[in-house]
């Protein structure tokens, strides 16, 4: 073959391979996005089961093919449990790879705030707590949403673990009475706003909330000294509510206590 028709073959297969190349690595990347949501929910059910998690397990079970992009795909999805659920992935075992999910929020959050809503409702629930305090106690939707966007949810997008995240939000948790959702006072056009709802400040504390959002940053509450400040006021006014509860009860108790011996002295001597 010609010298010239050689390099002319060279020239259109360089051409052919430049237009399928940005179509395979188009086709690449979609799979690894849906390699990290599938990872996503394994790493919940494993968290739900109470399992530790093998990078054999992983390979196996989700990576499959996609073995090269193993590491990007665990952290990606590592990221997503850290910033969304409140859940940390440890090695606790570098020579056979083995993980396990921690959850930030055992520490942060009430008991019976866990008790009461899912894993996943929990982190998104601090979430919006947690900007509500930030803001002042009261924050605008739309200062919601921009904490919410930077965790991957978006108003009128599905969500693959949430649904729909907006009906999450001034919906179900607003039935549930751990947010208020409101409209601004004469908003033109209506505009809303989130406060804490009354389940909130009973299953949580501010102090919790600021202790979750350290957490997730890897930083401690002091680092935001006039939150931490606030925190530590509302945490004596609740110390000082339960004392003067405890004082309330216990003086009807004397009282009661007083009646029966009196009303008891009086029958003797009658």
């Amino acid at each position: 073959m010609p010298r010239g028709q050689k390099s002319k073959l060279r020239t259109r297969e360089r051409r052919r391979q430049a237009q399928v190349e940005p179509q395979n690595l188009s086709s690449i990347r979609g799979c690894i996005d849906e390699k990290v949501l599938i990872m996503v929910y394994y790493l919940l059910y494993k968290y739900n089961v109470k399992e530790p998690i093998s990078k054999v397990e992983m390979l196996r079970e989700v990576i499959q093919m996609y073995k090269n992009h193993y590491l990007e795909i665990l952290q990606r999805a590592a990221e997503h449990m850290e910033m969304i659920f409140g859940l940390d992935l440890k090695e606790v075992d570098p020579y056979r790879h083995i993980y396990i999910l921690v959850n930030k929020m055992e520490a942060s959050c009430d008991a019976r705030l866990r008790d009461q809503i899912e894993i996943p409702k929990t982190g998104l629930l601090m979430a919006v707590l947690d900007v509500i305090f930030m803001q002042g106690n009261c924050a605008s939707e739309e200062q919601v949403w921009e904490v919410l966007n930077v965790m991957g949810l978006y108003k009128g997008r599905k969500h693959f673990i949430f649904g729909d995240p907006k009906k999450v939000i001034t919906k179900d948790l607003v039935q549930e009475k751990y947010l208020e959702y409101r409209q601004v006072f004469n908003s033109d056009p209506p505009c809303y706003e989130f406060l804490w709802g009354s389940r909130a400040h009973a299953e949580t504390t501010k102090m919790k909330v600021l202790e979750f959002m350290a957490k997730i940053h890897n930083m401690v509450p002091t680092a935001f000294p006039s939150l931490f400040e606030e925190a530590l006021r509302d945490e004596e006014e609740r110390a000082q509510g339960r004392a003067s509860a405890k004082a309330c009860i216990a003086a009807r108790a004397r009282a009661r206590s007083s009646a029966l011996a009196s009303s008891s002295s009086h029958s003797k001597r009658v």
